[in-house]
């Protein structure tokens, strides 16, 4: 197994077994619900706002390991963020995970999000790995 492999499924693991921000967020100003039929993946996501900075993030639900990581991932990336830079995280992994519109650097724009670019190979994991950024879209507008 590449070192890469080993990272990737270790990151996933430890997300899943051990999820950040996970829970109901008391005081939401926002909430938006997401749910994949295909797999019966569900996911509910609540922020607070500060103006237009997201102080608070929080998700529940249940699903797969990749779902359940990238949600985790998702929270902390966007924590602390402004709605215009978790907009940009959207599409920069949206984009990278459908390989419809991969960035230059992924890690350099994302992260610890690039470690989901080999979802793009497996299109039945796609919806697994965005179901979450898809509440989140759903409750930043």
């Amino acid at each position: 197994m590449s070192d890469l492999q080993e990272l990737y499924q270790s990151l996933i693991l430890d997300h899943n077994r051990s999820p950040r921000n996970f829970g109901v967020l008391d005081g939401a100003d926002r909430h938006a619900e997401g749910y994949n039929p295909l797999c019966g993946d569900q996911v509910a996501l609540d922020l607070k706002l500060d103006g237009d900075r997201i102080t608070e993030i929080k998700f529940s639900g249940n699903g797969c390991a990749i779902s359940k990581a990238s949600a985790s991932l998702m929270t902390t990336a966007v924590k602390g963020k402004t709605l215009a830079e978790a907009e940009a995280l959207f599409t920069g992994f949206h984009g990278m995970v459908t390989g419809t519109a991969v960035p230059a650097d992924p890690k350099a724009t994302l992260g610890k999000l690039a470690i989901f670019a080999g979802v793009a190979e497996f299109p039945v994991r796609v919806k697994c790995a965005t179901l979450a950024w898809h509440a989140l879209h759903d409750a930043m507008k």
